[in-house]
């Protein structure tokens, strides 16, 4: 049976991707780089988030960035930070999909990998689903490799795990939502900057918004594509903005830049994750000039590197 050429040809750029990533991460982050926006990434002259993201990403200390960005292990941090209180309730870890007992899990959850990158496991109702089918879906989410592809290392170093969590309830939201509202706090060492919102999450496409830290709409900061649409409707300001704010202004202190993903349900804040290369550093789905404005925000001499 012969492969489709597209499938090839995806294939192969997987396969030239990561052998890059090992090779030379430099060379292949000049090469998407130049897939992406159709110009030379200027190492000598960076001026935007995605260019600093790059450099972060050759240059940057990313030690605490694998224990920040663990999904399992993060939870410890944000206890120690006082933030223990804005964590989704936690129902079990385990090494591998096998190790699951799914009998000790409530009916309603939410199953993903520590080091994974927004795929998820939603179960709304055990009593209806196929435990060999989760199983066999687990399997599949664990064998992804996030960091490989655009190199981002910390997550080579992130040891994977499971975990279940309580499923939240997006019926009480600000909003009507197919999927929990994500509050995408960009913060800049302890300064918070502006907040990416996505909603009606489906696994082709999610709806998407850039607001100010006063809640003002900018529609003019965002790239509508066939998979990140750009939504006219302006939503309420959250109830918590000024708490997101804050918290990612604390998670974010000695950091050059931080995106810290919050979530508001029936008006309690709750606490999504952290990430230090949104996107591995290609977010075309904003415009030029907002991907120029975070890219001012970023000092990369406050940038602890690696040498």
């Amino acid at each position: 049976m012969k492969m489709k050429p597209s499938i090839l040809k995806d294939t192969l750029m997987a396969v030239t991707y990561r052998f890059l990533s090992w090779l030379s991460p430099k060379i292949l982050l000049s090469l998407h780089y130049k897939r992406v926006y159709k110009k030379r990434l200027n190492w000598d002259n960076l001026s935007t988030i995605d260019e600093k993201i790059s450099w972060l990403k050759l240059n940057a200390d990313t030690t605490k960035w694998s224990l920040y960005t663990d999904k399992y292990r993060v939870r410890e941090h944000l206890k120690e930070m006082g933030l223990g209180n804005l964590l989704v309730k936690l129902y079990g870890k385990w090494d591998k999909p096998e190790d699951i007992d799914w009998a000790k899990l409530p009916q309603q959850f939410i199953v993903k990998t520590n080091n994974g990158s927004g795929e998820v496991l939603i179960c709304k109702d055990k009593s209806k689903e196929d435990i060999g089918y989760m199983t066999v879906k687990v399997r599949k989410m664990s064998e992804r490799k996030t960091g490989s592809y655009l190199y981002e290392p910390h997550y080579d170093s992130i040891k994977p795990c499971i975990i279940a969590e309580e499923l939240l309830d997006v019926s009480k939201q600000a909003i009507e939502s197919s999927s929990v509202v994500d509050y995408k706090v960009w913060a800049f060492d302890g300064k918070a900057a502006y907040i990416w919102v996505c909603f009606n999450r489906t696994p082709h496409s999610v709806e998407c918004q850039v607001y100010d830290t006063d809640w003002n709409f900018h529609p003019e900061y965002s790239v509508s594509t066939p998979h990140y649409v750009l939504s006219n409707m302006e939503i309420p300001k959250p109830k918590c903005l000024k708490q997101m704010l804050s918290v990612a202004e604390t998670l974010s202190k000695g950091f050059p830049e931080l995106r810290c993903d919050l979530y508001e349900v029936d008006g309690k804040l709750y606490f999504g994750e952290m990430t230090f290369t949104a996107s591995a550093g290609f977010n075309y789905f904003y415009s030029e000039q907002f991907r120029i404005i975070l890219g001012k925000l970023c000092d990369l001499s406050k940038a602890k590197t690696r040498y």
